[in-house]
């Protein structure tokens, strides 16, 4: 792929600090941005995503969705002259786990369940 044709992007977090700037192919789906996301987060960072799902990233105000590429993304930001695309990427760690674990325990706590276990 002609050079010409990759899009330069930096992630800007949560502090100001940015991931990048690295280059992508059209073609790269959001989903694909959020993993190198992940893999290049800073080890110093107190927030830091466990998974590309813990990720939204924001251009032109706009929520990117995982199965878009960057080609597709790439209108908001087409009309500006060459140069480095900044995206803001906000972490939203995934709670589904840790509601669902106490719902349990929350309905086993109030139906006064026991197991016994026989051997």
């Amino acid at each position: 792929m002609p050079e010409e044709d990759l899009v330069e992007l930096k992630f800007r977090l949560y502090d100001g600090s940015d991931i990048g700037p690295f280059r992508y192919s059209p073609a790269s789906t959001v989903a694909m941005l959020k993993e190198r996301v992940v893999t290049e987060w800073p080890k110093d960072k107190k927030i830091a995503p466990k998974a590309a799902n813990d990720i939204k990233l924001i251009n032109a105000g706009k929520i990117l969705e995982n199965s878009k590429t960057v080609g597709q993304c790439r209108v908001p930001f087409g009309e500006l002259p060459k140069g480095v695309i900044t995206m803001h990427v906000v972490v939203q760690p995934s709670l589904v786990k840790a509601k669902t674990a106490t719902f349990i325990l929350i309905v086993v706590a109030l139906c006064g369940c026991v197991w016994l276990e026989s051997t």
